[in-house]
């Protein structure tokens, strides 16, 4: 391949990446008007169908890209399945979390979550990976401790719903990274692991009478099936992404996604933000800024030295 063609190649699939980038934060920002409309169903009945259905349309996935024998490798796998059991209580968690959130008139503090998470993972690093941080990144990290405690204080009690989506999607990520895994062979094998759970309760739910799926008219059943295919495509897109861009790339995407949710809690929601709160959320935001300012800068300084390195 002639160097213009392979650099016009690579231009096309950094715009493709972008897109598919983009195109997953998006959805997973917009993710606040799709739950409400499950009513008159429970945020665990609402999980347990998300689980249920998920691992029926990753199954067909699997079916036609021809990934079974990959899936299959895993149960053999002792130490991935011990992994991905974490990974799987991690994403219940978050998805659980996330829909409480939604579904509870905190969709501003659900935003909340997602804009700290990229620090929690840094600190994930550093507690978990003995890795070291800068001077930048721990003035990032301070600051954001800052918000917190003023939101804290605000709130009357800790951001749980905030705190709970940072930690347990820096969880996810960081035993997502461990495994290594295709999204579809990955995202099958943990809802493969909590599947019979998820059928356990539902069948409880129907034998208490209190199901909503197939109680509540056609509607409501067609929406809750529908919670395993919205739950694939950005996964799915996500991963296109991931392969495409640079992670510096595709940690300023993942910022859609908050401010997506943050605008959808204030002007559709109509949630209310206090003095306090708008100050906790600005240096939320100044922490992000610091952090993303810092990690753009030491990257291109690597590139730099990596560059200089090779012309030695």
């Amino acid at each position: 391949m002639l160097p213009g063609t392979r650099t016009l190649s690579m231009v096309k699939e950094s715009r493709v990446g972008v897109a598919l980038g983009a195109g997953a934060y998006l959805c997973w920002g917009f993710f606040p008007l799709y739950w409400p409309l499950l009513e008159p169903a429970g945020s665990i009945e609402i999980l347990a169908h998300r689980v249920v259905w998920s691992l029926l349309f990753v199954a067909l996935l699997l079916t036609v890209t021809s990934k079974w024998a990959r899936f299959r490798s895993i149960w053999s796998d002792r130490r991935l399945l011990l992994i991905l059991g974490a990974a799987s209580i991690a994403v219940a968690i978050n998805w659980g979390v996330f829909i409480y959130g939604v579904t509870h008139d905190h969709v501003i503090e659900t935003s909340l979550g997602y804009f700290i998470n990229p620090l929690v993972t840094m600190l994930l690093g550093v507690f978990v990976l003995g890795e070291r941080l800068r001077r930048v990144q721990w003035v990032a990290v301070f600051v954001g401790f800052v918000a917190v405690a003023i939101l804290t204080v605000d709130y009357g009690r800790l951001p749980i719903i905030a705190l709970g989506l940072a930690f347990s999607f820096g969880a996810y990520g960081f035993l997502k990274k461990k495994a290594n895994l295709g999204a579809v062979e990955g995202l099958t094998m943990e809802t493969a692991l909590l599947a019979p759970v998820a059928l356990i309760f539902l069948v409880a739910l129907q034998f208490h009478g209190s199901l909503t799926f197939g109680h509540d008219g056609l509607r409501n059943v067609l929406l809750l099936v529908l919670t395993g295919v919205i739950t694939a495509i950005p996964l799915l897109m996500f991963g296109g992404a991931a392969t495409r861009l640079s992670l510096t790339t595709i940690g300023l995407l993942q910022y859609l996604g908050p401010i997506v949710q943050f605008i959808l809690g204030l002007f559709v929601f109509h949630e209310q933000m206090t003095s306090a709160r708008w100050v906790g959320f600005v240096l939320v935001w100044l922490a992000l800024v610091i952090f993303t300012t810092e990690a753009v800068a030491n990257h291109r300084r690597t590139l730099r030295q990596s560059a200089e390195s090779l012309a030695l």
